[in-house]
């Protein structure tokens, strides 16, 4: 704590996915939970910053930091759809800075009929563009996302862009079907 303040800053991210499917959209969206790992925690989204000096691990070191019951604070794409044969894709893309004393960003995804490659690699782009503009590096946004990612990554001030991505298709027989990606972040 810092003076009256709590201090939220996290100090190091997991990344995660999931899909779910139920006759219920609820239960869908749980079971998505469930396969992410991140089920038994009280989750409160967030915008999409990712913390200065954090560090990126593993799902399995993260969730060695958490307590089932526990508020975690959570930047999460989610999408659900009952129409049979439906393509849905959840990704998180994340770009982080050179300078790991400065923020990174994280980028929310959700859409329909993309595979997963595409819908990564757009998350990515998302997070990158915020981070590049941030940064004062000027782009154009029409020009192609592997050209950009280029041009972001020669520019020296962004070091490294990844995201997670779940990829469903709905059931044929209509029941609900949820996709998750999450940026996880952990508080110590």
């Amino acid at each position: 704590m810092v003076g009256d303040e709590l201090d939220l800053l996290a100090k190091k991210v997991f990344f995660t996915n999931g899909v779910g499917k139920s006759k219920d959209q609820l239960t869908s969206f749980e079971f998505a939970l469930r396969d992410a790992g991140i089920a038994q925690f009280n989750l409160v989204t967030v915008s999409s910053i990712f913390p200065p000096d954090a560090k990126v691990v593993s799902r399995a070191e993260g969730l060695k930091h958490l307590k089932p019951g526990q508020i975690v604070l959570v930047v999460m794409a989610r999408v659900s759809s009952n129409e049979p044969n439906r393509l849905l894709a959840a990704s998180i893309g994340c770009a982080l800075p050179s300078d790991h004393s400065t923020y990174g960003y994280l980028s929310e995804h959700h859409g329909y009929g993309q595979v997963e490659k595409k819908a990564g690699e757009y998350a990515e782009d998302l997070a990158a563009s915020m981070l590049a503009s941030t940064l004062g590096l000027e782009f154009s946004p029409e020009t192609a996302w592997d050209e950009r990612e280029k041009y972001f990554k020669m520019s020296g001030k962004i070091v490294r862009t990844i995201n997670t991505t779940q990829s469903a298709i709905v059931d044929k027989g209509g029941k609900w079907t949820s996709a998750i990606a999450a940026a996880v972040l952990i508080i110590d």
